[in-house]
């Protein structure tokens, strides 16, 4: 409901959690008393929000909670900061350069090739 992705979860809760085990807790229909304090903390939910979840309340509260026109329109506007995709988006980038780089250098070996040929 919030729009967390299970990897972007699993990165907050620390090193003994990935996207798989975050997976088969969903699935649980009891979950015990210190993983929910976890998960709480981690998403800055109560516990009993958790407790004593209600689906429609809940989508009331996230849409007034987290949608600067939610009063209008009720839309769900949930803006996800996850730290895995901010690392892809560098790595993507750093490859980027890399091989503007290497063309760069072909480029310049090509020219140098030309110039000691003639």
């Amino acid at each position: 409901m919030l729009g967390i992705k299970q990897d972007a979860l699993a990165f907050d809760l620390g090193e003994d959690w990935n996207q798989k085990k975050i997976s088969m807790l969903e699935q649980k229909d009891v979950i015990e008393d210190n993983i929910l304090k976890q998960i709480s903390n981690s998403l800055k939910i109560p516990v009993e929000a958790f407790q004593n979840f209600d689906e429609e309340q809940a989508v009331n509260l996230i849409s007034c909670n987290f949608s600067d026109n939610a009063m209008f329109n009720n839309r769900i506007e949930v803006f996800n900061n996850n730290p895995i995709d901010k690392l892809i988006q560098l790595h993507e980038d750093k490859i980027a350069l890399y091989e503007r780089m290497l063309k760069e250098k072909d480029e310049m070996m090509q020219r140098l090739e030309k110039l000691i040929n003639k």
